[in-house]
């Protein structure tokens, strides 16, 4: 069975940082494994993504050959099926979202955790696969399988009205590694869509941080730029994950697009008579 880098930075209380896909291309895996060994894993967020399940073992593949962890986000209502298909490809840690009450909390853990006595971490529903994860047939229900589905990291994001009221209880089902605060869908849920600003979304991001913090579970924040990290850090927070495929090439194609359009438009220069050959611009 393969180590799982995010459980022994968060068991060494190491902090991590992450990054999101949206895409099923296994080359984006590669290349952030390669981006100078600075993520411990790759979230693939899959809630918002269209993929199959060879999809899921082409990144499973990826994520091994690049060293690095692996992230899924499940949607409501396919916590089971799909945790159990993406930890059988290779996927370490699952995020759960829309998490409401204590019974959604429990069913996250159960869904990852292997259904066997003697579970360090949570109760488990968990059974013996032929996936890629265990060989295809090697390691099929073995002790070292139950061990690393006692490892993977389950994650819940904290997003919904009804999970900020109860997040006591919640967090206080045991198997919880990690939360993420949903700050846009928390606002549409009380009643102030589109307003991730507003004090009430603000202070029950507050209320998230601290309250997993005393618990001594590990909130993580999603980010879009390096400089958003200091008032979380200042808090305490150690886990981020930052950066989106599709917000970084969104803003590239928008921003190099307008700077283009620009030189485009503008009144050319008068040709000289000695022109100079273009630099290599591909490098």
């Amino acid at each position: 069975m393969r180590s799982n880098r995010l459980r022994q930075k968060l068991d060494a209380g190491l902090p991590t940082l992450g990054t999101h896909i949206l895409s099923s291309w296994p080359t984006l895996v590669e290349l952030i494994g390669a981006a100078g060994g600075h993520y411990d894993y790759v979230e693939f967020t899959a809630e918002y993504a269209p993929f199959n399940l060879y999809d899921l073992d082409n990144l499973g593949r990826a994520l091994e050959l690049a060293g690095i962890a692996g992230m899924i986000k499940v949607e409501q209502g396919e916590y089971t099926t799909q945790s159990m298909r993406a930890i059988g490809s290779g996927f370490q840690s699952v995020l759960f979202a829309d998490v409401r009450t204590v019974a959604d909390a429990q069913a996250a853990v159960a869904a990852v955790r292997a259904e066997t006595p003697g579970n360090r971490r949570g109760f488990g529903l968990t059974g013996v696969g032929m996936r890629r994860d265990v060989g295809t047939n090697r390691e099929v229900g073995s002790p070292a399988y139950t061990t690393a589905l006692d490892d993977a990291v389950v994650v819940l994001m904290v997003e919904k009205r009804q999970c900020v009221e109860n997040l006591d209880a919640i967090l206080d089902v045991p198997g919880i590694d990690m939360v993420q605060f949903g700050s846009a869908d928390y606002a549409m849920s009380i009643g102030h869509a589109n307003n991730r600003g507003h004090k009430d979304v603000r202070a029950a991001e507050i209320k998230t941080i601290e309250t997993a913090l005393k618990k001594g579970i590990h909130p993580r924040i999603e980010i879009a730029e390096p400089d958003q990290a200091a008032p979380y850090l200042a808090m305490g927070v150690k886990h981020f994950c930052i950066g989106w495929d599709v917000g970084i090439l969104s803003n590239f194609w928008k921003t190099r697009g307008e700077t283009m359009q620009g030189l485009l438009s503008a009144k050319p220069a008068k040709p000289t008579k000695k022109t100079k050959a273009p630099k290599d611009n591909y490098k």
